[in-house]
């Protein structure tokens, strides 16, 4: 019996970018993306997609990658494809651009993974590189009323169980839970594969699943932000730097203790 495997992913600004392409609409409260940088899958998103890939390597399985958005630039969302996914579902409407409140995100992508269809496992990654909350995948837990084992380092299906082996603080340990479940993976999972030129290739003929809010059965109250950004801004950071001389080092260090002593520091 095949098992289904759910994998949310999002699309993100590139983290690797210069800081001179990054800039805030600080009246509309949103980062504004570069329009000369691509974006990408938000990259413990792909750790996800390589972990739900060893489950498949190993056993029948079936795997959905669920994404919520705006634009979707598609040959960046169709990576995990490409990787090796069965399906993709993009979930676009304008009710969901900018929305930061974790829950409202939680809501939309819990009723997308009922509507998908049966599913024995939800891997997530732990965090998403661009508001770095990490809420996410609890939420999404909490609502389906999972359990939710988080930052895995290696995940096993099979009999009805999921073992999880976890990264902790002065190691690992093992995890078990019964089917469905949600686990989140970081980095400590390993390096994701590359795309092969074969399933390069199989993804351009495959066209993702496109539901809006109405589609998913929700009001748009449900992807609703209860949060309120009050701003959002490039910090800035003065630095002033004074250089004692000296006619020599013992004269130097003289006037560079005065200096910290008149400033109260020593």
């Amino acid at each position: 019996m095949a098992i289904n495997i759910v994998v949310l992913a999002k699309q993100v600004i590139d983290p690797e970018m210069p800081m001179s392409a990054f800039s805030v609409d600080r009246e509309a409260g949103r980062v504004v993306a570069p329009t000369n940088i691509p974006p990408v899958v938000n990259g413990f998103d792909e750790n996800a997609v390589e972990a739900a890939l060893r489950i498949k390597d190993s056993q029948d399985a079936t795997i959905t990658v669920v994404s919520m958005g705006t634009s979707f630039a598609l040959d960046v969302m169709k990576k995990p494809l490409s990787m090796g996914a069965d399906n993709l579902i993009l979930l676009q409407d304008e009710a969901f651009e900018n929305t930061v409140d974790s829950l409202a995100i939680a809501r939309v992508l819990a009723e997308a993974i009922k509507k998908s269809g049966d599913f024995d496992l939800i891997i997530c990654g732990r965090q998403a590189s661009d508001w770095d909350n990490g809420q996410v995948p609890l939420a999404v837990a909490e609502l389906l009323d999972l359990p939710c084992v988080t930052i895995g380092k290696k995940v096993e299906v099979g009999d009805g169980k999921i073992t999880v082996e976890r990264q902790v603080t002065d190691g690992t340990e093992i995890v078990e839970t019964s089917t469905p479940a949600v686990v989140t993976v970081s980095n400590e999972l390993g390096q994701p594969r590359y795309p092969t030129l074969r399933g390069i290739m199989a993804a351009t003929r495959k066209q993702p699943i496109i539901w809006d809010a109405q589609e998913l059965g929700i009001d748009t109250g449900a992807s609703s932000s209860n949060l309120e950004l009050l701003d959002l801004y490039i910090p800035t950071s003065d630095v002033e730097c004074e250089i004692i001389r000296g006619e020599d080092d013992e004269e130097s260090g003289r006037l560079l203790a005065l200096k910290l002593r008149e400033d109260k520091l020593i």
